[in-house]
């Protein structure tokens, strides 16, 4: 690699790596003799490591960051050209640099946080400062913010190092992480193959052990489905858990939030109780302590009741093997104590998807106007998006309001549907991943799909209504045995509950862990 001038001076590897051995001198004799020791490992180990367990190795000096981070930009550059999962990558000696830093202040006791010396790819829908912030779209191409966004910066003070961007849809629209910027992600488990979206890339990076964990950010299911693709954990936060700073609409922009995933729901809440917390330019934020969600999750479920939706009592047309594939993880419940019935919702699935259809026109139209009303901006936008704002612009303000009554409509049907359940169950997709060459699945089962997201309607319920949705690994089914998840949705504020059932459903599911890409056999 080259030369690193982030900071305004120049560095060669070498002397990067200088550095960092001057470092690592400062510290006492027992770490020094085990950060000897694992070195003799290589570098597969330390990918392989589950956050936890690697947070808890860096505090206690077994591992240093320069370590941390060789092996994670290794892992990248034997994967990341195949699967373009990570974008815009900062250089390597100018990450190095940062890790050296970081075990400078280990060496002295001042970690940052949980995600002391950790390399993280962001989102490439969050601000970052200093990196490129694309969005996938080619009018924000050369888009380099000043600033972090809140929950950016909440990463950055734990820790977190940041080497590039994890891959989305062009404005995170749709559920399949291609754009014209950088191109497709591909599947973990599956080349060829949807790896999701819209935080396919985080998903990918995740399940291929490119990074610890990964933030995403969610409307429409994409802290859901691609972890439910990936055979990895992903949770859609509590409106409000996780604020949303900067934002020009405090009050009506709040169907999107941010969140994390993790290859175990333990190293999900960790990232979760960094990026959550109350914040006073956000007026609707939750204030509660975010360390409740890093403490540990055990808890007895015996005579819990979880409701399945299922199809949502036939409404939604689903590829064959999903309801299969679901229907067994239930089993999981079971397995700890709780029982599994049959539920549903008193709001028919026509009028929510007809409510949600409303809703995400006027707000995705309200965030891309001002491209769109430029007519050279708009010859660089996806059909897709054009649609959403001319559809966002023919809305009436009796239309606004109607969709409005339906929101709370599907708020109360849940409310109703928890008087009985503790949680309620649905598949995280209606389809297995496609071909990676295809837009969007235009039909599933024999019906048409009219939009590039009714097949991911299935995930639009709990959006609308604001409640946690944690997803989980439900198997591998179809003809093709593809991966996909369930979502489990929690009560109003219930983050802790989900985070906690989701534990004990991943411990009764052992196959979870045990279930590699491809691409990482042998480096266990």
């Amino acid at each position: 690699m080259g030369e690193a001038t982030l900071d305004g001076t120049t560095a060669t590897r070498r002397t990067v790596l200088t550095g960092a051995a001057t470092a690592l001198g400062t510290m006492a004799a027992p770490a020094l003799a085990r950060v000897a020791e694992r070195r003799g490992t290589g570098s597969n180990e330390i990918v392989m490591m589950n956050a936890t367990d690697l947070s808890a190795a860096i505090h206690r000096r077994d591992l240093s960051s320069r370590e941390v981070m060789t092996a994670h930009l290794a892992q990248i550059d034997r994967l990341n050209p195949r699967f373009n999962a990570i974008v815009s990558r900062v250089d390597g000696d100018a990450l190095l640099r940062q890790a050296a830093a970081m075990d400078e202040d280990a060496a002295a006791n001042r970690f940052h946080g949980p995600l002391h010396g950790f390399p993280h790819a962001v989102k490439d829908t969050a601000p970052v400062k200093g990196i490129a912030s694309t969005q996938g779209s080619p009018i924000l191409r050369d888009n380099i913010p000043a600033a972090d966004s809140l929950v950016v910066s909440r990463m950055r003070k734990a820790g977190a190092i940041f080497l590039g961007k994890s891959n989305v849809p062009e404005f995170a629209l749709g559920s399949h992480s291609y754009n014209p910027v950088f191109g497709t992600t591909h599947n973990a488990y599956a080349y060829g193959r949807a790896a999701g979206g819209s935080t396919g890339g985080g998903a990918v990076a995740l399940a291929l052990r490119m990074v610890p964990v990964a933030d995403g950010s969610d409307f429409g299911g994409s802290l859901r489905n691609p972890p439910g693709w990936n055979n990895v954990f992903g949770l859609r936060p509590s409106f409000g858990r996780v604020p949303s700073v900067p934002n020009t609409d405090l009050f009506w922009q709040n169907f999107a939030t941010s969140g994390p995933l993790g290859r175990t729901v333990s190293d999900l809440a960790m990232l979760f109780s960094v990026q959550a917390g109350g914040d006073a330019r956000a007026p609707f934020s939750l204030g509660d302590d975010p360390a409740m969600f890093a403490r540990p999750l055990d808890r007895d479920w015996k005579g819990g009741r979880v409701g399945w939706l299922g199809d949502l009592g036939g409404a939604l047309p689903m590829e064959v093997g999903i309801m299969e594939t679901c229907t067994k993880a239930l089993k999981a419940f079971e397995a700890i104590g709780m029982t599994v019935e049959e539920a549903t919702l008193a709001e028919p699935a026509s009028e929510m998807w007809r409510t949600a259809v409303a809703l995400r026109h006027w707000s995705v139209g309200a965030d891309l106007q001002g491209f769109y009303d430029d007519p050279a901006k708009r010859a660089l936008m996806k059909p897709e998006a054009i649609w959403e704002v001319e559809g966002g612009m023919k809305l009436t303000g009796p239309q606004l309001a109607k969709a409005s009554e339906g929101r709370t409509r599907i708020y109360n049907a849940f409310a109703a549907a928890f008087e009985k359940f503790d949680f309620l169950v649905l598949p995280s997709a209606q389809v297995f991943p496609f071909d990676a060459s295809e837009h969007w699945p235009t039909e599933i089962a024999g019906k048409a799909m009219n939009s590039y997201h009714r097949w991911m309607e299935v995930t639009l319920p709990a959006t609308m209504a604001g409640l946690p949705a944690l997803a989980v690994p439900a198997g591998f089914g179809g003809a093709r045995k593809l991966p996909i998840g369930l979502q489990i949705i929690g009560r109003r504020h219930a983050d802790l509950a989900v985070l906690q059932v989701g534990h004990a459903y991943e411990k009764a599911s052992p196959w979870i862990a045990a279930s590699l890409p491809s691409a990482l056999q042998g480096l266990r």
